[in-house]
């Protein structure tokens, strides 16, 4: 179960005291004062991170938030979490599940808002030239099997075709799955700002146990099969902390939650392939 699905009421569906015409301003009093039921959560505050409109939901305004909150886990100890969450509004009412009924699908769970210009950071640019016509970002975990085989083909895919495409890479370890991405993350960021790009890559091809947390018996495995020279002190250096934070910050105020998620030009790709469609013909196997 998501942090969120915990946090949230069951109540999905509520009448808001507000005009038909709903303001970003009626929708954070809405999130602060209504949508969390929890006694054990207080929101802080509310982001709007983007406002929007599709044509299959006519009528509705959807509103892409990061609620920030205070959770008290024990009487003494109190945690500040940042959750994404998606809002529909239409004509005083707000919900956060609109199902398709033809399909079935929720499309709190299709949508996510476009990423922000600054997420194309030179510091994250793996692969590509810098002004390439089409920009991809990928947020990633290395033990995500899923990740393992669509990352390098994308990579690979950037590599052959410079001036089409440049690759931006966000780490996005999922420790709840496999903690074992704690330690390996660490590592790609030290060879990452080497900009030892290839030997990155090449770690997702690294099979241990994806409960493994002793730092020296994986640091060991990664130097011998990748022939590297990690040590303790790289890995757990300050600035690596620090990065793996930031990117975790961008995952959540991009409403990034699971791995592989992909971005072309900005607009979430569900398929995860459809930058093949802008390769060159030349270039195509």
């Amino acid at each position: 179960m998501s942090l969120m699905s915990k946090l949230l009421s069951t109540t999905l569906l509520a009448t808001l005291s507000l005009s038909a015409a709903s303001t970003e301003a009626d929708v954070k009093d809405y999130v602060k004062n209504h949508l969390i039921k929890n006694n054990s959560v207080k929101v802080k505050s509310v982001d709007i991170i983007e406002k929007k409109s599709i044509k299959k939901l006519e009528g509705w305004d959807i509103y892409f938030i990061n609620i920030n909150a205070e959770v008290k886990k024990t009487p003494t100890i109190t945690d500040i979490v940042t959750v994404p969450e998606t809002i529909f509004v239409k004509d005083g009412i707000a919900t956060n599940a609109l199902i398709d009924m033809k399909t079935g699908r929720d499309f709190h769970m299709t949508l996510k808002p476009k990423l922000k210009d600054s997420v194309y950071n030179e510091k994250h640019r793996i692969a590509g030239n810098k002004d390439a016509k089409h920009k991809i970002v990928i947020f990633s975990d290395p033990q995500c099997p899923f990740c393992q085989t669509k990352v390098p083909e994308i990579y690979k895919d950037v590599k052959a075709n410079p001036e089409t495409f440049a690759l931006y890479y966000y780490h996005l370890p999922l420790l709840r799955i496999h903690p074992v991405a704690d330690i390996i993350t660490r590592a790609m960021l030290v060879e990452q700002n080497k900009k030892n790009f290839d030997k990155v890559i090449e770690m997702y091809s690294l099979k241990i146990d994806p409960r493994e947390v002793n730092l020296t018996k994986v640091l060991d495995k990664l130097n011998k099969k990748f022939d590297l020279t990690l040590t303790e002190k790289q890995v757990d250096a300050k600035e690596i902390e620090e990065e793996l934070k930031h990117d975790q910050d961008v995952a959540t105020r991009s409403m990034v939650s699971g791995t592989p998620t992909v971005f072309l030009d900005s607009v979430w790709d569900k398929s995860r392939s459809e930058y093949k469609k802008l390769i060159p013909e030349d270039k195509k196997k």
